[in-house]
């Protein structure tokens, strides 16, 4: 949520950096709600001031008759004339407060200026393509491998919602292992919140109410399914007042995520890439406003580090300024690598927001001298564990179709060096497909 006085006094530039967002925000209607509510809320005031002087008058008694009288009057009309203010007052209040959650955050000055992905900059790349004639599509190869099996994840759910079978569950397994390691090493405080959040969680870090039907809610109950650990993590601390000797404070979280993807109709319905359900480690971060930008390089670059361990060739992408998710004041994208489609496909994105999701959740600090200020806040997918397989499959895939097995997941997979299905398992799982057997797939 933006600062209200920032509108009120700098509402041209205020305009001018929506503007830079290209999606049609205005704060017209609520500059206008605004002065209306607290004219609304003046008025209250004075009525509240004045009923208290009279009040006062009466327990003096000092008046006379003919005053004691006017003043009845006056009480009354009072009375009549707060019986519309005071609900006015609360309905334009609701109505700012909605229309204010409903404007993006502003772009930082070093976001370039930009409609859509078209005007992003490429800050950097790591790592060397590989060379594989006649690459396979990791769900090409998932399914020979029996890593995924679409069709039995729609039989018992529903399109875009996949069984992990086998190595698929394992390497799963053990991408979150190590994420979650390595960001322990670098100073993360894990935590394994509940998937499950209530309004004020998702209202607190700008899901809603902007993105309302975007996902899956519990029937006859105010929760829903977390779209990413983000939620639960950032309201962990809502409405408190941190020490600022505590900052920064650095969580890391695996969770399951769920997205209805509305609105993606057609986009990436094979494969692994986009699913009603994923998994994901997340990085949070809550600092000081002097120290964000610092921090939110810092983020990133944790999250590089997992790909240059998996050696995942990547790129770094500064998401320019139509490109940016509603709530990032900076943006950046990081790209792996997939050939079979030729191009490097998003797989984190690392977003600082400034005090932004701090006044819509009442994140705070106290300074040393007791003043208390909004932290800011920082986070960026450390990464997302399903996108992460699937790029592995593409980038280790050998001729013969086995799937060679990152040097630093092995100790988490048992010394394993390969995934591949040998001709008595390729018998079976034939079978299976054939409906000869439904529960003896296996694979190496």
């Amino acid at each position: 949520m933006l600062d209200l006085k920032l509108i009120r006094e700098n509402a041209d530039f205020v305009e001018a950096q929506l503007a830079r967002r290209h999606g049609d925000f205005s704060i017209e209607e609520l500059k206008s709600v605004d002065v209306r509510q607290r004219e609304a809320q003046s008025e209250l005031e004075l009525l509240n001031r004045r009923k208290n002087e009279i009040s006062e008058l009466f327990k003096m008694g000092k008046a006379s008759k003919e005053e004691m009288e006017a003043l009845r009057a006056e009480t009354k009309e009072i009375k009549v004339r707060m019986e519309v203010v005071q609900p006015l007052a609360k309905e334009l209040e609701e109505k700012r407060d909605h229309l204010a959650l409903s404007i993006p955050n502003l772009p930082d000055a070093s976001v370039p200026d930009g409609a859509d992905e078209e005007g992003n900059k490429e800050i950097h790349r790591w790592g060397t393509i590989p060379d594989i004639k006649d690459a396979k599509a990791h769900y090409e190869l998932g399914t020979e491998l029996a890593v995924f099996d679409f069709e039995r994840g729609v039989k018992i759910s529903k399109s875009r919602l996949t069984v992990l079978m086998h190595w698929g569950a394992r390497m799963e397994r053990a991408l979150m292992n190590f994420m979650l390691d390595s960001h322990a090493r670098r100073g993360y405080l894990e935590v394994f919140p509940p998937v499950l959040v209530n309004r004020d969680c998702l209202v607190g870090t700008g899901q809603l109410p902007k993105f309302e039907g975007d996902f899956f809610k519990v029937e006859e109950e105010e929760l829903y399914l977390i779209p990413t650990a983000e939620v639960p993590v950032t309201n962990l601390y809502r409405d408190e007042v941190l020490p600022e000797e505590n900052l920064p404070i650095l969580h890391c979280a695996y969770t399951p995520n769920f997205r209805r993807e509305a609105g993606s109709a057609g986009k990436d319905t094979r494969g692994y890439i986009r699913q009603h359900q994923f998994n994901k480690v997340e990085l949070v971060k809550f600092c000081t406003p002097e120290t964000s930008e610092e921090e939110h390089e810092k983020l990133t670059r944790d999250a590089e580090l997992i790909l240059e361990a998996l050696e995942l060739p990547y790129r770094r992408v500064l998401l320019c300024s139509g490109d940016m998710g509603f709530c990032a004041k900076k943006c950046y994208d990081l790209e792996v690598w997939f050939p079979a489609q030729n191009k490097y496909r998003e797989i984190s994105s690392c977003s600082v927001f400034g005090d932004f999701q701090a006044r819509r959740a009442n994140l705070k600090y106290r300074t040393a001298d007791g003043a208390r200020r909004f932290l800011h806040t920082i986070n960026g997918s450390g990464l997302a564990i399903g996108r992460t397989l699937a790029a592995i499959l593409e980038n280790y895939q050998e001729p013969d179709g086995s799937v060679r097995i990152p040097k630093v997941l092995s100790p988490y997979l048992g010394g394993a060096t390969k995934i591949e299905l040998d001709e008595k398992k390729l018998a079976e799982k034939k079978a299976s497909e054939n409906g000869k057997s439904s529960d003896k797939i296996s694979v190496s």
